[in-house]
C-alpha cells in the first residue's frame, strides 16, 4: 500500500501535508503556546493551507485514477467487459484500443469520456449515476442477469471516433467504403460501430443494427 502510495506524486502530496497539518495540531495542542504572530501563522498552515493543499492533491489524484481501466471493472457486472478488453486475442473494438499505447489503461474513459472543456468534471459527474445504478439496481444481479439489463444511457456518437480518427486523413478516405458513407458519418445517421461498419465496441454490446 506504502509503495503505490508514494508511486504517485499527488498522492504523497496528499498524504504529506495531512500529515504535517496533524503533527503542527498536535504541537499547538499539546504545547499551548501564547497567540503570537509566529503561532498564529502556524495555525494558519495547519488549519488552512496544508488541510487545502491535501485535499485538492487528493482530488486530482482521485480523478485520475478513475480513468484506469482497472477502476472501471471494478464493479462485478463490469468484469466480462474489463477481461475482453485485456484479452490480448480479443478482436473487439475495446481490446484493440487498449492494445493501442495512446489509450492503454485508460482505454474505456478515452472511449466514453466527455471531451468538452469541463470533459473530466463533466463525465466523471455522469459516472456518479453508474455507482447510483448500481447501488440500487445491479449489485445483486448475476453477471447473466447484468448482461442482458446493462445498456449505453446514449448512442455512441461517431464525433467521438472523430477525436482520433479524422475523416480528412486522406488514409482514412482511402477506404472505399469511409468515403462512400463520408457524409452519413459525419452526420451520425451511420453509426462507426454498427453492424457491417466496426460493429459493437464490446462483445456484450447490444447491436445497432445494419447499416440502413
Amino acid at each position: 500500500m506504502a509503495s503505490w502510495i508514494f508511486s504517485h506524486p499527488l498522492l504523497s502530496i496528499a498524504v504529506a501535508s495531512a500529515a504535517l497539518s496533524a503533527v503542527l495540531m498536535l504541537w499547538f495542542l499539546v504545547r499551548r503556546p501564547p497567540l503570537t504572530n509566529a503561532t498564529k501563522i502556524v495555525l494558519l498552515i495547519g488549519i488552512g493551507i496544508l488541510p487545502i493543499m491535501s485535499a485538492a492533491s487528493g482530488n486530482v489524484a482521485g480523478f485520475e485514477a478513475t480513468k484506469a481501466r482497472v477502476f472501471c471493472g471494478s464493479c462485478h457486472v463490469m468484469t466480462p467487459y474489463r477481461t475482453d478488453s485485456e484479452d490480448p486475442k480479443s478482436t473487439s473494438l475495446a481490446a484493440r484500443h487498449a492494445r493501442n499505447a495512446m489509450f492503454g489503461e485508460e482505454n474505456c474513459y478515452a472511449c466514453h469520456a466527455n471531451y468538452g472543456m469541463f470533459g473530466t468534471i463533466v463525465t466523471k459527474m455522469g459516472g456518479m449515476r453508474h455507482v447510483y445504478e448500481y447501488a440500487l439496481h445491479y449489485r445483486k444481479m448475476s453477471l447473466e442477469e447484468a448482461r442482458a439489463a446493462i445498456h449505453i444511457r446514449d448512442p455512441f456518437e461517431n464525433a467521438t471516433c472523430m477525436h482520433c480518427h479524422s475523416t480528412d486523413n486522406p488514409l482514412w478516405n482511402a477506404v472505399k467504403e469511409h468515403k462512400s458513407l463520408l457524409g452519413r458519418v459525419r452526420d451520425g445517421s451511420v453509426s462507426c460501430a454498427s453492424a457491417g461498419c466496426h460493429g459493437p465496441a464490446h462483445p456484450f454490446s447490444k447491436s445497432n443494427g445494419p447499416i440502413p
